[in-house]
This record gives C-alpha cells, structure tokens and sequence, in this order.
C-alpha cells in the first residue's frame, strides 16, 4: 500500500497504520499540516534572537521567557512598539486566539472560506493565490519542494 508515490513515502509502515487509503490520507494531511506548524515555531523561537543580536530591541527575546513579559506592568508590547500589538490581558490574548485559530480550522476542516475563497483548491498544496511566487508553476519542481517540505518538518 506505501509505493513511493507521495511525498516522503519510503514504504516504511511495520505497525500498518496507513493500511486504510481513507486513514493514510487524513494521516497525511494532518503531518503536513503538523510540519508546517512545527517549521514556523523553529523561525518564531530563532528570528527574535537573531533581531535582538542585531540592535532591535526585545523586552525579551528568549523564546521561552518571552511570554511571560505579558504579566509585566504595562504588557507585552510586540517588537518593543506599543504601536504594533499591546497585549495586557492574558484573557483577551487566549480569546482572540481561540477564535482566529478557530475560524481557520473550522474553515479549514469544512473545506472553504465564506464567500466560496479557496473552492477548487488541494487543501494541503492549494496554489494560485497562495502561491504568488509560482513555485507550484513547474510539477517537477513541485513535488521536489514537497519532498523537501515533509523532510524538514519531520
């Protein structure tokens, strides 16, 4: 059932997980979609860092303590800048994220925007205006980039 045909596929299954056509794609979505996620967290955790070794100021710049600058007096303000974003309630912050985080997986999961955006589209690898470089433009090349892509977030 692993022939090799989707990205990061070696044939490799000893518990039989993705025996089921049906399993093995939900599996495959939710990797990618997972990866993504995971690779995004790696830029989030380094670039403050990096911006702060270079002269921009952070209240803190370390990852895991970053956080905590919002039970500060005067919050969070992101990139040093009240202007950007003024976070002083933990409250308000986790609301606002359970409901943008909310909307795009319930987008996400029943398949579409409102309005019909993103109809038509592979949910995992989408292309058109969301790939406004045209990397997606060359199948070759595509499916190297998946490869790369599934690679990297393992």
């Amino acid at each position: 059932y692993l022939t090799g045909e989707f990205p990061g596929d070696y044939g490799w299954d000893t518990a039989g997980l993705s025996a089921d056509p049906q399993t093995f794609s939900r599996y495959r979505e939710i990797e990618v979609i997972h990866a993504r996620w995971a690779m995004l967290g790696a830029l989030g955790c380094v670039t403050p860092e990096l911006l702060a070794k270079n002269g921009i100021p952070f209240g803190e710049a370390v990852w895991f303590k970053a956080g905590a600058q919002i039970f500060q007096d005067g919050g969070l303000n992101y990139l040093g800048n009240e202007n950007l974003v003024h976070a002083q309630s933990i409250l308000a912050t986790l609301a606002v994220q359970v409901l943008l985080m909310g909307a795009a997986e319930s987008y996400r999961a029943n398949g579409g925007a409102p309005g019909g955006f993103g109809e038509d589209l592979d949910s995992l690898y989408p292309g058109g205006a969301f790939d406004p470089l045209g990397l997606a433009d060359d199948p070759d090349t595509l499916a190297e980039l998946k490869v790369k892509e599934i690679k990297n977030g393992r």
